[in-house]
């Protein structure tokens, strides 16, 4: 695996850190604080520049309003899930759909891409819409184009997502029962032709039972399978 200088740590579930050369430190799915895998030395970190969410379910919107609320970093997501953010009084958000590119801090260009999953919002009032699920196709600017699948099953435009974006590095979920199984990440690597994935939102809760040692199976030496320590800091 290939990082160029980009340091990748993952903090547990979907949850992932990317700092890149210049410090700049940004977050995808920031389920840090009720997040069961994630260290509680990462709870509350001191510097965000950038937010980028896949989803408006609580293990992946997270800790987003707290953060900005104290570190006000830029929040880029869907529109529904902007306004939204908006109405808890957060100014610094972008909203978009899909196909749509962002410029964000550290030089990274971000498109977000559909998934195959839901995204309501759970709050006092029940579940209110979240728009449509999505991933994020992150480019580094001097670094690797890596893929944030967010959560979703498998999908035929994952092709698409691999000749036009052609991301180096595929975060995919192998957990299965909410999202894709090893079986069906497999296949989603083949067709995003992405040298190397690292599997996520797995192991956090007894239901989500796939397994790297899965994945590595039905890979079948298509592709790397790196399993990282959570927050062990890749580089």
């Amino acid at each position: 695996m290939q990082l160029d200088g980009l340091e990748l740590t993952w903090l547990g579930h979907a949850a992932f850190r990317f700092r890149t050369g210049d410090g700049t430190v940004v977050l995808v799915d920031p389920w840090l604080s009720g997040n069961p895998a994630c260290p509680e030395s990462e709870h509350e970190p001191e510097r965000v520049d950038a937010i980028y969410l896949t989803h408006g379910h609580f293990d992946h919107v997270g800790d987003t309003v707290a953060l900005a609320r104290r570190l006000s970093p830029q929040i880029f997501a869907i529109h529904e899930i902007s306004v939204w953010l908006e109405g808890q009084g957060l100014d610094r958000v972008t909203g978009l759909n899909m196909g749509g590119t962002v410029d964000g801090p550290g030089g990274i260009s971000a498109t977000f891409v559909p998934a195959v999953h839901s995204s309501g919002i759970s709050g006092d009032v029940g579940i209110v819409d979240g728009g449509d699920p999505g991933g994020w196709v992150l480019a580094f600017d001097g670094g690797p184009t890596i893929y944030h699948a967010g959560d979703t099953m498998v999908f035929g435009d994952m092709s698409l997502i691999g000749e036009l974006w052609r991301p180096d590095i595929a975060l995919l979920p192998i957990g299965g029962h909410y999202t894709m199984d090893p079986r069906q990440a497999a296949k989603a690597a083949k067709l995003l032709g992405v040298s190397t994935v690292i599997p996520m939102h797995y192991g956090t809760f007894p239901i989500l039972a796939g397994t790297p040692e899965e994945l590595r199976e039905a890979a079948g030496g298509a592709f790397e399978v790196k399993v990282l320590d959570v927050g062990e800091p890749a580089t």
